[in-house]
């Protein structure tokens, strides 16, 4: 039995969405462009990935034609938190202090962002229960 699609973006999915929210609305040739500073990208392919990201509700197509300019429709924040709880659901059975501790005791923080997350635990656990 067939999986139905996802409305998560898939790894190239994400690549281009990247491209729009830095960029704003664009068309296919400039996405390729930002694209193609990375890896080399077929037009075609990105048009297609543009197409499915489109039934997928991800982005948004305004024009006809070369005139035609993609935009995102999901919200950088939005798309980021939804991966985010997917993994912590998926990797780390929905303890998401699993997952910070394995950011911190891996390294993967530089003190500079230590110090950021000090300060966000600081801030939540001043304010109210509930707000």
């Amino acid at each position: 039995m067939a999986r139905p699609p996802s409305d998560q973006p898939t790894d190239g999915e994400l690549e281009i969405l990247r491209v729009l929210w830095a960029a704003g609305p664009s068309s296919l040739s400039a996405v390729c462009e930002t694209l193609r500073a990375h890896r080399e990208v077929a037009t075609t392919t990105v048009a297609t990935m543009l197409r499915l990201m489109s039934d997928k509700r991800l982005v948004k197509r305004t024009g006809s034609g070369r005139g035609a300019e993609w935009s995102a429709v999901v919200s950088q924040e939005k798309t980021e938190r939804r991966i985010v709880d997917r993994l912590v659901d998926r990797v780390f059975d929905g303890a998401a202090d699993r997952l910070v501790a394995h950011l911190v005791e891996g390294g993967a923080l530089s003190g500079a962002q230590l110090a950021e997350l000090r300060t966000l635990i600081n801030d939540k656990t001043k304010r109210k229960p509930g707000k």
